[in-house]
């Protein structure tokens, strides 16, 4: 299935991993500007770094990659969601078209959903909060003269950002948000959905004694693509896209994660963040994250990713990591039909590469396929091949190219998994 993706980047087409899972069996203007230049998701590279969000010797070091999945520090240039966050929904319209939907519509596509899928990702850590502008806001120009399209040029995008905040600003205080949206008429002419992207200004915008490092440009449809705004609103928080653009634009772009994050299909089954991300986003503490190292194997007990915590007591872990190399991981975390997962079709446990040294696109995580000769969900998957792609219990895979073991033992009726872990013999 081709799936559409939001943001503008070149991706390199991954390598699904070899090998298999041993198991008993088969299964089938008013503002003052300083020089705009807009870079679609590319700008801001290594920025600096923001204390240690974590002292694990499992903890891959941030590196220059553009969203590396690093986690020893923060990028500071980017807003953490570990705390309430403000979000302005600026709706714009333009001269060559009367908008048939209103920003309240527009506004409820997006809101309390988006809201409601942090909350949930993040245990109630995290409460997004939007405030959607009630009224249009008129761009001085016609929409097709802003050639919006997927890989916009820079020109015609930065006098978009340009008019936009422009026209805003007479209404919109921006210093009291942390994040902006700006939201364009789906039914003007020159409106393209596929255009929708987070933009990064290698110089940011001074507006309201505030400065503006990126915006949410939306071009979405009435009703829009499923998760897209959570998907996008991740870039925000420095979160690379973990799907693969094919060379020529067709083909499957889910090869690296299929349905297993919002990063890599809005679409997905099991949209909920790799527990890598929220150790990154400061979701998961060390103390929900088992380092498993040395040369004897380790038995851990996961709680899934994606279940709430219990109504009393902490989180329990929730990841598991086994350093593979200076610059790799494997990532083992269960998940199961809650949260944001309550639509999956398959549970268990999930083994994953993470790699800091790999930008946005070129497959900073790719998902193990425990099963490699079956899929599932053929009719909802966004990529059936890795739909069945977790360990059940009784189940055991060695990792290729790692001589990582896992095995799922057991699964209580608590709903936890336990896994034995067996690092790789050195020697």
């Amino acid at each position: 299935m081709v799936s559409r993706t939001t943001d503008p980047e070149v991706h390199v087409r991954g390598q699904q991993p070899p090998g298999g899972v041993e198991r008993p069996r088969l299964r089938a203007g008013a503002a003052a500007f300083t020089a705009l230049a807009a870079l679609a998701a590319t700008g801001l590279v290594a920025g600096p770094a923001v204390g240690a969000t974590v002292a694990n010797p499992c903890a891959l070091p941030r590196t220059s990659a553009h969203h590396s999945l690093g986690l020893d520090t923060w990028n500071g240039s980017y807003a953490r969601p570990t705390r309430a966050l403000d979000a302005v929904m600026v709706f714009l319209s333009f001269p060559d078209a009367e908008p048939l939907t209103t920003p309240a519509e527009l506004a409820a596509d997006h809101f309390p959903a988006t809201s409601e899928y942090f909350t949930r990702a993040s245990y109630g850590r995290f409460d997004l909060r939007a405030h959607p502008r009630s009224e249009w806001v008129e761009m001085p120009r016609d929409s097709t003269s802003y050639g919006i399209r997927r890989d916009w040029d820079s020109g015609n995008r930065s006098a978009y950002l340009r008019d936009a905040v422009a026209a805003a600003d007479e209404d919109v205080d921006f210093s009291r948000y942390d994040i902006v949206y700006l939201v364009a008429d789906p039914d003007a002419p020159g409106v393209d959905s596929d255009a929708t992207k987070v933009v990064n200004l290698d110089r940011p915008l001074e507006v309201d004694g505030t400065e503006i490092k990126r915006v949410v440009t939306v071009f979405e449809r009435h009703p829009p693509d499923r998760n897209v705004l959570a998907h996008e609103t991740g870039h925000v928080f420095d979160l690379a896209d973990l799907y693969h653009r094919p060379e020529d634009g067709k083909g499957d772009w889910d090869t690296h994660v299929g349905d297993w994050d919002v990063m890599g299909s809005q679409f997905g089954l099991a949209p909920d963040l790799f527990g890598w991300h929220k150790w990154k986003l400061g979701w998961l503490s060390r103390a929900q994250v088992s380092c498993v190292q040395g040369s004897e194997p380790q038995v851990v007990s996961l709680e899934p990713t994606d279940a709430p915590p219990p109504e009393y007591g902490g989180l329990g872990t929730r990841l598991a990591v086994v350093r593979t190399g200076p610059d790799s991981v494997l990532a083992i975390e269960a998940r199961s039909a809650a949260g944001n997962d309550a639509e999956t079709c398959t549970e268990g446990v999930l083994v994953y590469r993470v790699r800091n040294g790999a930008a946005s696109g070129d497959g900073p995580v790719e998902v193990v396929d425990a099963h490699p000769d079956t899929e599932a969900c053929w009719d909802r998957s966004v990529y059936p091949p890795l739909a069945d792609a977790p360990l059940e219990v009784g189940e055991t895979i060695t990792v290729p190219g790692t001589g990582v073991r896992v095995e799922v033992t057991d699964r209580t009726e608590g709903g936890s998994w336990t896994v034995k872990i067996a690092p790789p013999v050195v020697g």
